[in-house]
């Protein structure tokens, strides 16, 4: 049997789990799959490389289905908002389904500065463009997409940024979510000023 990159990151998935990771090695990924730790090696050439691959493997899971949300052509103002409610929904499942994953993988991004920059970005382009479409349809009176998006990401952030996550499962926390969408939806449509 040939050992494929899924394999191990399949593995090392289930080893972050079980150990976390400050204790996880490639030798336990290794010995996990019953293959020597240089057999690991070949498909990663570091331990980071490893947890960099998890990390951008989990972040792309999650992105997956905002990806669909930002190239729908509904309206701009219900792609935004079932897009953020969406980035929400997916990161409070991983959080309460998970915790101990979820943790393990707010560490690995927060632990590569480069796929947290990239995961940001990501979200900012994939807002920046439902906006720019909302600003030629006239449902948004938005100048700069790009700022814009990053401001409506950091309005919103206690929806999605892991520093949260304790807040997500409190009772009317959606009336909540509601209530900061319809404020961000007002300052987007808003034409005065």
């Amino acid at each position: 049997m040939t050992l494929t990159a899924d394999q191990i990151l399949e593995a090392a998935e289930d080893v972050l789990r079980r150990f976390g990771p400050a204790k996880t090695t490639v030798v336990d990924v290794a010995r996990a799959l019953g293959v020597s730790h240089g057999s690991v090696y070949r498909h990663f050439a570091s331990k980071k490389a490893l947890r960099d691959a998890v990390t951008e493997r989990w972040l792309g899971r999650l992105m997956a289905p905002l990806d669909l949300l930002a190239e729908d052509d509904a309206p701009a103002a219900q792609r935004l908002h079932d897009w953020l409610g969406g980035l929400w929904a997916a990161k409070r499942r991983y959080a309460l389904d998970d915790p101990e994953l979820f943790a393990t993988y707010t560490s690995l991004v927060a632990e590569s500065g480069e796929i947290e920059a990239a995961h940001v970005a990501h979200m900012t382009g994939q807002v920046a463009r439902i906006l720019a479409d909302g600003a030629r349809s006239g449902e948004f009176a938005v100048a700069d997409p790009a700022a814009t998006a990053r401001a409506v990401l950091m309005t919103t952030s206690r929806f999605h940024h892991p520093a949260h996550a304790h807040e997500w499962n409190r009772p009317g926390v959606e009336d909540e979510f509601e209530s900061v969408w319809a404020l961000v939806l007002k300052g987007l449509t808003n034409r005065e000023g």
